[in-house]
């Protein structure tokens, strides 16, 4: 997937989580954008790109307070 369309969906995941009606939305939102910072990260460290520890770093305080139920049906491969 191009890096581009990660960072705007998790962009567009942190709009949504700071929109949400409730507290179970902008959990389920934030979690998305936390599983997306994963990912980045990975990617990012498979091109040898500088900013890989940055987005994991973002995404590993979350892992422990946030679920994301249904993490297989954002469409994103783990």
């Amino acid at each position: 997937m191009d890096l581009n369309r990660l960072y705007s969906d998790h962009q567009i995941l942190l709009i949504e989580a700071a929109r949400a009606p409730s507290e179970v939305l902008r959990r389920v939102h934030t979690a998305a954008a936390t599983h997306l910072a994963e990912r980045i990260g990975r990617v990012q460290r498979t091109l040898g790109a500088a900013a890989a520890p940055t987005w994991e770093t973002q995404a590993a305080p979350a892992q422990s307070s946030l679920a994301l139920p249904g993490r297989g049906t954002l469409g994103y491969a783990s």
